[in-house]
């Protein structure tokens, strides 16, 4: 593949499973957006939004979009967040297509109630404010995708080949 994949949608979708998968089978390269930022600011997202706030996080993404728009069969598990920027948003169209992967608010709760690394999460582990969030970022997530891929009781296989099969 000569292009990107950007895979963008709410936190627990499955991202990360998929571009490790693309990565392991199809021999991509797989760039997890968040784990990048950490190693390069030596620090956890948690402690970057506790100790540098929100929006220097969301700059930091911002950052990493740019280093990657001239690499070419290249998997982006992107952060949750990094689809609601308009810049990410061209950077990502520049550099090759946007997967929206999707799940219902009962696959997400399942998928992160053992996870406290996501801070938007902490204190708002149920579906309520779970589907009142995807519903905050539905409409910059649809607006964004050049695809979509459902995830819900799917394997990571099933998942890949759609992604393979819709953006060859």
């Amino acid at each position: 593949m000569d292009n990107n994949l950007y895979l963008i949608g709410f936190m627990g979708c499955g991202k990360s499973t998929a571009a490790d998968y693309l990565r392991r089978v199809h021999g991509m390269r797989a760039v997890e957006m968040d784990s990048a930022i950490e190693k390069k600011a030596g620090m956890t997202i948690q402690q970057i939004f506790a100790e540098k706030g929100e929006p220097a996080f969301r700059e930091m993404e911002t950052e990493l979009l740019r280093t990657l728009t001239d690499t070419e069969n290249t998997v982006v598990s992107c952060g949750g967040g990094a689809a609601m920027r308009e810049e990410n948003i061209q950077l990502m169209h520049k550099g090759g297509k946007i997967v929206l992967l999707t799940a219902e608010p009962e696959t997400i709760l399942e998928r992160v109630r053992g996870d406290n690394s996501r801070p938007l999460l902490n204190g708002h582990k149920n579906i309520e404010d779970i589907r009142a969030l995807m519903e905050k970022r539905r409409p910059a997530y649809e607006a964004a995708a050049d695809i979509t891929v459902r995830t819900d009781g799917r394997t990571e296989e099933e998942i890949a080949a759609e992604i393979l099969q819709k953006c060859l």
